[in-house]
């Protein structure tokens, strides 16, 4: 009997490109110091007789569109994935360290475990530390069963044993196999044990939540193919000094994606926050220079922000420019438009601008906000309380139209706005609608 034959690849961690050698850099994705050593097992498979397999016409494929959901017990997260969690739908959820993942993800299992029962297997604590913070958050019921474990083989005998409705693994990095010699959290060992719990949820129609660690960039860590295994990806975020958390869809197989979910962080667990306009804009000064509302929309549910700028003589040679929340790049930018068609000098200016409560808007339709908050800072003009605005900007100084205009404007409605300054012709009753296309008619409008 001839001895399976071994062989030794470099695979990137970051994207899972292979190289027949060691390199510093990865050419594939560009990271650096990212390629590590793994051992490939070449094992002679059986030989395998395929059946015969007739496919259907798509005219013929029945759906049930009343396909039932299973509720986590939180309305707005939801809503973010579609209505709830389809059985076999398998959810990666991603973050920082300490963010909140393993504390949301046990109140949506003791949630769940009110009426089905709900595997929690952590690789990363012990079941001791698992039960005090289910203690804490008022997480203890007695369908919910804990396992501390890394080894998959382990684990999948446990789901065998209980045949649980909800698996939780947190998380999917510092579980290994015994089929693999690689480590725990090596490319291979996360491909094989992420579509082993992916191929155990579509088989037996469990519900699986998987954590993700996420690397020094943000990102999942790991290789690219274990967001193409899962049905739904979700990144939970949140800025340190800030109690608010932020669930974004960046996927979805069973629901539409970019939705978003925002939760309260408190010594009694996750809260949800069922009008996050009302708690971001909350706190917001009255006639201030500098302070503009923005209908930020992340999916199809806008939420009003508050952009905030500051403009003063610089002291330096270079002016500076910083930004929060905002790609700085994009201030820059801004700045040059403005400078050039409002005919401002801006050169010797310190500008700073911050989207308040450290969320992050990265949306063309903040062109506008931004320049409108410079604008009224460098001027020392208030812009109305009840006024939001948005729109893009282009170098030639055109603002243009953006996507969700509607929405955006009616929730600028119901949050009891009575003007709005947008690049659109929109018609909404009990609301103005102040049209601007070029820039430069800012000079008439707060003048």
């Amino acid at each position: 009997m001839k001895k399976s034959k071994t062989k030794t690849t470099y695979v990137c961690s970051e994207c899972g490109a292979t190289f027949p050698t060691w390199v510093g850099r990865c050419s594939v994705c560009g990271a650096y110091n990212s390629v590590s050593e793994e051992i490939l097992d070449f094992k002679k498979e059986k030989s395998f007789i395929p059946k015969n397999v007739f496919p259907k016409p798509i005219t013929e494929i029945r759906f049930d569109l009343n396909l039932s959901r299973t509720k986590s017990g939180f309305d707005n997260f939801d809503t973010a994935i579609g209505g709830g969690f389809v059985p076999g739908q398998v959810v990666l959820v991603s973050g920082e360290p300490g963010i909140g993942k393993s504390t949301l993800l046990l109140q949506i299992s003791s949630n769940l475990a009110k009426s089905k029962k709900v595997l929690y297997i952590s690789a990363e604590e012990s079941s001791y530390q698992i039960y005090l913070r289910a203690q804490r958050v008022g997480a203890l019921e007695k369908n919910l069963y804990i396992l501390s474990d890394t080894n998959l083989e382990s684990i999948v005998s446990a789901i065998e044993n209980i045949n649980p409705d909800l698996i939780v693994l947190d998380s999917v990095q510092t579980v290994y196999s015994e089929n693999l010699e690689s480590p725990a959290g090596s490319v291979s060992q996360v491909k094989y044990v992420s579509s082993k719990i992916t191929e155990i949820s579509k088989s037996k129609g469990i519900i699986s939540l998987i954590v993700g660690q996420v690397n020094k960039e943000g990102s999942i860590a790991g290789p690219k193919v274990l967001e193409h295994l899962v049905d739904t990806v979700a990144q939970f975020e949140g800025e340190k000094g800030y109690a608010y958390r932020i669930l974004r869809v960046l996927k979805n197989r069973f629901g539409s994606s970019g939705e978003m979910a925002v939760f309260n962080m408190t010594d009694k667990g996750m809260e949800q926050v069922l009008d996050p306009s009302l708690f971001f804009i909350s706190q917001r000064p009255q006639n201030q220079p500098g302070s503009v509302i923005f209908p930020y929309t992340e999916g199809s549910k806008p939420i009003l922000v508050e952009v905030q700028a500051l403009v003063s003589k610089t002291f330096y040679p270079v002016p500076q420019r910083r930004s929060q929340g905002i790609d700085l790049n994009k201030i820059s930018i801004i700045t040059a438009v403005m400078e050039n068609h409002l005919k401002i000098n801006l050169k010797d200016k310190d500008i700073f601008v911050n989207v308040v409560g450290g969320i992050k808007v990265d949306e063309p339709a903040v062109d506008l906000a931004v320049a409108t908050a410079i604008f009224s800072a460098y001027k020392n003009i208030p812009i109305p309380n009840d006024m939001a605005v948005f729109g893009e900007i282009g170098l030639t100084g055109e603002v243009r139209s953006v996507h969700f205009e509607d929405i955006r404007i009616r929730e600028c409605k119901s949050k009891g706005l009575n003007q709005v300054l947008a690049p659109t012709s929109y018609k909404e009753s009990d609301i103005q609608v102040k049209n601007i296309r070029r820039l430069k008619e800012m000079l008439d409008i707060f003048s």
